[in-house]
């Protein structure tokens, strides 16, 4: 039980690592490429900075937006998961005469 904790703490942490690191200058760059520049005289680094500032203000987006990278992969398990348990419910007929 505790390597499963281990390996879910690990997972946790690169994916807010990721959220965290990459994840604003990915968007940076995807914003660049489809709306154009961000701000006036602002780069990359202004939005990452904006994003970390605004997760100290507590604000739900810059959380949001940190912490999806984790989230989407537990939505993915529970999908995965789900999928599998429909496909091994076998469905139960009861005759009239059982009741």
């Amino acid at each position: 039980m505790t390597e499963d904790w281990k390996k879910e703490l690990v997972l946790a942490g690169f994916l807010l690592g990721f959220g965290l690191l990459i994840m604003p200058f990915a968007i940076y760059w995807v914003g660049q490429q489809v709306v154009g520049e961000y701000a006036p005289d602002a780069g990359a680094f202004d939005l990452a900075e904006q994003v970390w500032w605004d997760l100290t203000q507590l604000s739900l987006p810059a959380w949001t937006l940190v912490l999806s990278p984790y989230l989407c992969v537990q939505l993915l398990r529970v999908a995965r998961s789900s999928w599998r348990y429909a496909r091994t419910v076998k469905q139960v007929t009861v005759s009239r005469d059982e009741r």
